[in-house]
């Protein structure tokens, strides 16, 4: 009896083994993901969960393009350095960051019950947490960067939010601030530096010794308003 498979011409037998090959590592291909974040409970991964959380993605309110959104996440980041390594010149760090600690997590969740960012904070165990909703955010933005055929917007930032934070960890704060060498902001002089930051609305502002640095010196990323702080008479 003859078999089916000596009735396929050698060639076109290794054609179709080629393209079933080809199929099969397609199909591996795309099944492997385009970005893993770190798991919430480790610092990188808290940290990126922040940055992600803080800038809007595409779709969203916001939104104007992937270099705004991984500008927010850079300058976010630098606000949180500066609350412990840049503390201006007449100010305590409890006044800026309402914390005294050289802990950035400390700083993302305040300490005594006080937070510092909305839906971050440490649990009664002591154990640094987020709201639900912000790993529901994270768990859907993360499951449409996963689902195309190659890596997209979507995947982009969320892979530059976990690369920042893996890098802080590692090395320290990467990329230039902006906001370094800001002097003035109209007629009042400014320390330079982001210390403050909250969505961009006209009725919302830190109060004290913050002042808001203006759209003509980039002070709008990503849906946020940066806020920098008056330089204090020596």
């Amino acid at each position: 009896m003859t078999l089916a498979r000596d009735r396929v011409p050698r060639r076109t037998r290794a054609g179709l083994v080629g393209l079933l090959l080809g199929i099969a590592f397609g199909i591996k291909a795309q099944t492997q993901p385009f970005v893993t974040l770190d798991p919430p409970d480790a610092k990188p991964g808290y940290l990126a969960t922040l940055l992600v959380n803080e800038a809007p993605f595409p779709g969203e309110r916001g939104y104007v393009s992937q270099e705004n959104t991984r500008g927010a996440m850079l300058e976010i980041l630098w606000v949180l350095h500066s609350r412990i390594h840049l503390i201006p010149k007449g100010y305590r760090q409890v006044e800026v960051a309402g914390v005294s600690s050289d802990d950035i997590i400390d700083v993302i969740t305040g300490t005594g019950g006080r937070r510092q960012c909305e839906g971050f904070y440490r649990d009664d165990s002591g154990r640094f947490v987020a709201a639900p909703r912000v790993h529901e955010r994270n768990s859907y933005l993360v499951k449409l960067a996963n689902s195309g055929s190659k890596p997209g917007r979507f995947a982009d930032l969320l892979n530059y939010a976990q690369g920042l934070a893996r890098a802080y960890f590692k090395a320290g704060i990467e990329g230039a601030d902006r906001f370094a060498a800001l002097t003035r902001v109209g007629p009042l002089f400014v320390t330079g530096h982001a210390y403050s930051w909250m969505t961009d609305v006209d009725s919302y502002h830190p109060g004290g010794n913050f002042v808001s640095i203006p759209n003509a010196e980039d002070g709008s990323l990503g849906g946020n308003r940066f806020f920098t702080l008056r330089k204090e008479p020596k």
